[in-house]
Parts: structure tokens; sequence; C-alpha cells
């Protein structure tokens, strides 16, 4: 694993925390003030993805696998991975694919745009 995906990772992997945590904070730290989510139930700004934690957890547990990593330029990268978890209060665990993209912000890295897909378990043609 490179490096940069290693450090882009790491970035993700504290906004997975925050969930786990029920950190506000900690996530709206971790993203862009332009941040953009695109879920299936509709778009997200910054403060409505920090806000999901304002009553605690959301997040159990989670998993992160068979990430990637597609250099945008010398400040953007995309990181896709799938992730597997459990909501709090859930029995069974989902899995989504994720998009994420990171603009680098002084000395660090800040999550500016998220995609989740639900993974269907059906296979692509």
């Amino acid at each position: 694993m490179s490096g940069f995906l290693e450090e882009l990772l790491a970035c993700e992997t504290r906004v997975w925390e925050a969930l786990v945590a029920g950190d506000c904070e900690a996530d709206a730290a971790a993203l862009g003030v332009d941040f953009l989510g695109v879920y299936p139930d509709g778009f997200a700004g910054r403060d409505a993805h920090s806000g999901q934690v304002s009553q605690g957890p959301t997040v159990a547990r989670y998993r992160l696998s068979e990430a990637r990593l597609l250099p945008l330029g010398p400040d953007h990268a995309l990181l896709a991975y799938r992730a597997t978890y459990l909501r709090v209060g859930r029995a069974a665990e989902e899995e989504m694919f994720v998009s994420s993209i990171w603009r680098r912000e002084g000395t660090g890295w800040v999550n500016v745009f998220s995609q989740d897909t639900l993974a269907t378990g059906i296979p692509v043609p």
C-alpha cells in the first residue's frame, strides 16, 4: 500500500471514528466548509454530516477494505473503498462503496466530497 493511500485512509478513518464516538467536532474538522455528500436519501453539507452524531454515536463498528486511490492533481485525490459497518441499534451489518475526494489544506487534508453507493451483491456484467 502506498504511503499516499495510507495517509488518506487515515484521514477517512478519522471520519468513521467520529461516527463511532459521536464526536461532532471531530467530524466537522475532517470536512471542508464546502463539503458535499451524495447519499441514497439526498444531498448533505458539512453541518448535516456532523449533525448526524449530535445525539451520540451512529456507528457501532466498521471495517474499510478494497481501498483504491486516484490522484486528481497535486492537491486533490479520490479515495474509493468498501465499508462494512453496523449502525447503532441494528443487528445486521451493511455494506457500501464510498468515493471521497480529499483536498490538501495547509499540512493536512479535508474531505470535500463523498458519495455512498449501497452494495447490492449483484455482479456487474
